[in-house]
């Protein structure tokens, strides 16, 4: 009785293993993304560079700023969650090798001046970004070293990416070698 029993046993599983229903429906297509490389996650991120940027000034609210729709600079979707990362061109410094280096510093950035402190910060939309040079002091008069042919990167990434990497927003060339993009890659866009 107990062979029969464990013969009917193994007869059931393996007809309900065997059978197969009708195929269901399809799923619905997800976005495209990049492929990643070496095992890298794909990150949908872009690294643009604006050169020649020069600022407006409002006198109503000692401001200095100036305004970029995304739409002009690429064609990447924004959404309300992605991090808008901007960093400004400090210069060229000399490393000990003699050779040369770039220069970014992520924005909020700070300078003491004779008047006062300085502060160039930034804020952002899914359509645009604005930067502003704030102050503690009248601005009116500002050097136009502040104000003129400014060039800025921006880099731009999903929110959950940055949240869920150990990333020093920081140091852009960290930055971008966590998305995976290379200097020669940057899209260059010079404005008058």
């Amino acid at each position: 009785m107990k062979k029969a029993t464990l013969l009917f046993g193994t007869f059931l599983a393996l007809f309900f293993i065997a059978c197969e229903g009708p195929e269901g429906p399809p799923g619905l297509n997800g976005f495209d993304g990049l492929d990643g490389q070496d095992g890298a996650p794909g990150i949908q991120g872009q690294v643009f560079e604006i050169d020649g940027v020069n600022f407006t000034f409002d006198a109503t609210s000692n401001l200095w700023s100036s305004i970029f729709a995304y739409e002009d600079y690429t064609d990447l979707e924004i959404f309300e969650s992605d991090a808008v990362l901007v960093y400004r061109f400090d210069g060229q410094v000399d490393l000990s090798d003699g050779s040369t280096a770039d220069a970014w510093s992520l924005i909020p950035q700070n300078f003491f001046v004779a008047e006062g402190t300085i502060q160039y910060t930034t804020a952002h939309t899914f359509v645009d970004f604005e930067i502003f040079i704030d102050g503690n002091f009248d601005l009116a008069a500002l050097s136009t070293d502040f104000t003129d042919s400014q060039s800025f990167r921006v880099v731009i990434v999903p929110s959950e990416f940055l949240q869920s990497t150990d990333l020093d927003t920081a140091n852009l060339s960290s930055v971008m070698g966590k998305i995976g993009v290379e200097l020669d890659q940057v899209q260059k866009i010079h404005i008058d």
